[in-house]
C-alpha cells in the first residue's frame, strides 16, 4: 500500500488532505512541522509527501532540499502544497527540489491525479524519466 506523508501545521488543511486520500488505497501518516516530516520521511519512507511550504521549525522549500540532499530521500516524490502562487514562489520550489507543486484551495480530483502520476512515475530510474513519465501521466489525466 503506498505510503503518502502529509506535513501541514494547520490541522484542519492536514485532515481535508486525508479525508481526500482515503479510500485511494493509500496509508496516510500526518507530521505538523518541517523537523517532523524530515524524521518521518526518513524512518516511516513515504512513497509521496504533500508538503505545505509554510510550516515552524523549517520551511517546505527547507525540507525539500534537505529531502534531495539525503541518500535514503532523495528519490521521495514531493508535490508541495501552499497558497503562495507568485512565479518567485514557484522559481523557489523548483530550486528547492519539489517534483510539482499544487496551490490551495485544494481540488480534490487534482490531488488524487498528482498523486496517482506521482505514485507512477518512481518507477522510472532516472530524474528525468521520473519527470517525463509524472508530466506525461498529469497530462493523460491518469
Amino acid at each position: 500500500m503506498p505510503r503518502i506523508l502529509i506535513a501541514d501545521d494547520n490541522q484542519p488543511n492536514a485532515e481535508l488532505l486525508e479525508a481526500h486520500l482515503d479510500g485511494g488505497g493509500y496509508e496516510t501518516r500526518v507530521v505538523l512541522n518541517g523537523e517532523d516530516t524530515l524524521a518521518a520521511a526518513r524512518d516511516w519512507k513515504p512513497d509521496v509527501i504533500l508538503l505545505d511550504v509554510m510550516m515552524p521549525k523549517l520551511s517546505g522549500f527547507e525540507v525539500c532540499q534537505r529531502l534531495r540532499a539525503g541518500a535514503g530521500t532523495k528519490t521521495v516524490g514531493v508535490l508541495m502544497v501552499t497558497a503562495l502562487d507568485q512565479p518567485t514562489d514557484v522559481e523557489k520550489a523548483v530550486a528547492a527540489g519539489t517534483d510539482d507543486f499544487i496551490t490551495k484551495p485544494i481540488n480534490k480530483t487534482e490531488l488524487l491525479l498528482r498523486v496517482r502520476a506521482m505514485l507512477e512515475s518512481r518507477s522510472q530510474t532516472t530524474d528525468v524519466d521520473r519527470a517525463l513519465a509524472y508530466m506525461g501521466r498529469v497530462q493523460q489525466g491518469v
